[in-house]
């Protein structure tokens, strides 16, 4: 996974440090003025991004010391001492924001599956992601959602076949659509799933009578739903997607999908409260 990130903080550091550098710490703090720096958690929530973390301080500064105390996918409480880096202070503060970013999203990110997949607990509902996540940053965020105890959908629009409305729209028809990614797959002897999204009993009824591994309920009421997951008698693998949140993921688990993703894991996703201060 390095290889996908380090490219990922030298364009981050860049971007923070432009042409002349961090001019309010080289004006302030002497360049071999030695010092060290606590990284705190704020708030409760689960680890992730520690490695991404200590990588963007040693691009800055091969010569920073730093101990950690936790590892990725640990559960963190308030006041919890994370990690200590020692060095240069001018170092230290020029990598500070750019490293909190990277920490603060992938734990925010893993927290967020953490409680998906608990509020699930117990029902045989598997947690997933989606595409949408920070362009650039799909490995990490990605990365993080397993971290928390989710599992990944396709990584992208190469792994899997995902036939959704506009596709059906465009092909006249779910059967058309599902026929044409068959050819498609065979053609190109692919061993890709193929996936349709579907939003109404009708196509559901459509879908599972053709050669479609997996069908995606979107954004149909639970009832709906019911009747899909009885109708399917176990033939398709079922996901249910669209405004998934963590007050309906419960209800949404109990009618006896297999699956059920969301996008706020990635696209709106609130950082861990995480802070680094000079001692």
């Amino acid at each position: 996974m390095k290889m996908i990130y380090v490219p990922l903080i030298k364009k981050a550091l860049k971007e923070d440090l432009g042409k002349n550098g961090d001019i309010t710490t080289d004006s302030i703090i002497p360049e071999k003025q030695k010092g060290k720096a606590v990284l705190k958690a704020k708030s409760n929530g689960i680890l992730c991004g520690l490695e991404v973390f200590e990588d963007t301080f040693f691009y800055v500064d091969k010569d920073l010391k730093i101990e950690t105390f936790f590892k990725d996918g640990n559960r963190l409480e308030k006041g919890d001492v994370v990690a200590v880096i020692k060095g240069r202070l001018n170092s230290i503060l020029k990598a500070e924001r750019t490293a909190l970013n990277f920490i603060q999203r992938m734990s925010g990110i893993s927290t967020a599956a953490d409680q998906f997949v608990s509020a699930v607990s117990g029902t045989n509902a598997t947690i997933l992601d989606t595409r949408k996540t920070l362009p650039g940053f799909r490995i990490l965020d990605k990365y993080a959602v397993k971290t928390g105890g989710a599992k990944n959908h396709r990584m992208g629009l190469f792994d899997m076949f995902l036939i959704k409305d506009n596709h059906i729209s465009a092909a006249g028809s779910v059967t058309k659509a599902i026929e044409k990614a068959l050819k498609f797959k065979k053609d190109n002897k692919l061993k890709a799933k193929i996936e349709v999204e579907i939003k109404n009993i009708t196509e559901f009824k459509e879908a599972l009578a053709l050669e479609v591994d997996w069908i995606m309920l979107d954004n149909m009421k639970t009832d709906e739903i019911k009747k899909c997951v009885s109708l399917n008698k176990g033939k398709k693998k079922l996901e249910v997607s669209g405004n998934v949140t963590l007050d309906t993921v419960r209800k949404l688990a109990e009618t006896g999908v297999d699956y059920i993703s969301s996008g706020s894991l990635t696209h709106s996703v609130k950082a861990l409260d995480l802070s680094l201060l000079v001692e």
